[in-house]
């Protein structure tokens, strides 16, 4: 009982669970997602104290400023993965310890509003790549070290999109929980 309630905090709306078929809609769905996650981010945390962001969202977990940074973190490395492929042949892209950049003085302590303005520019840019991808565009892929896999940018769209509602659900659930 115990690990399902932990899972249900580590992982609020599910671990991303990839489609059959990546179709036009889905991808025009999940690109829509990426699109607005920087709004839907920033309406749920730009009134929140500063001690409200300092908490952590679960025992062990990160706090909210740590997410909202850990987002700008992942995002932006995305964004460099999708060009790397689009510019390479099956690059094998740079692993990053997330763990270790989210403990990082920046991460721990700095405002939230330079990181929420950064993603919106970072969000806007993502979207307008993504949504000048051409069926072969989608169909090219990166290696990653850790996993030692190969995956697709239309994979990435999917996961990323998962990504920023995985977080911001994170965020929505234990506001919730605390009454915020």
């Amino acid at each position: 009982m115990e690990n399902t309630a932990l899972e249900k905090l580590r992982y609020p709306i599910g671990k991303f669970i990839a489609p059959e078929i990546y179709s036009s809609d889905y991808l025009t769905n999940k690109i829509a997602e990426i699109a607005h996650f920087p709004e839907r981010l920033k309406r749920e945390v730009i009134h929140l104290t500063e001690e409200q962001l300092d908490t952590p969202y679960r025992n062990g977990g990160w706090t909210i400023r740590q997410v909202i940074h850990h987002c700008s973190d992942s995002h932006m490395n995305c964004f460099i993965r999708i060009k790397w492929t689009l510019t390479e042949d099956k690059p094998v892209i740079k692993f990053y310890h997330e763990d270790r950049w989210a403990e990082m003085h920046d991460n721990l302590t700095m405002p939230i509003q330079a990181t929420l303005s950064f993603l919106e520019g970072l969000h806007f840019r993502l979207a307008y790549l993504m949504n000048s991808l051409s069926e072969a565009d989608l169909e090219k892929s990166f290696i990653h070290p850790e996993h030692n896999a190969e995956f697709q940018l239309k994979e990435i769209i999917g996961t990323y999109a998962w990504h920023g509602n995985h977080h911001l659900a994170h965020i929505t659930e234990f506001k919730k929980q605390k009454g915020w």
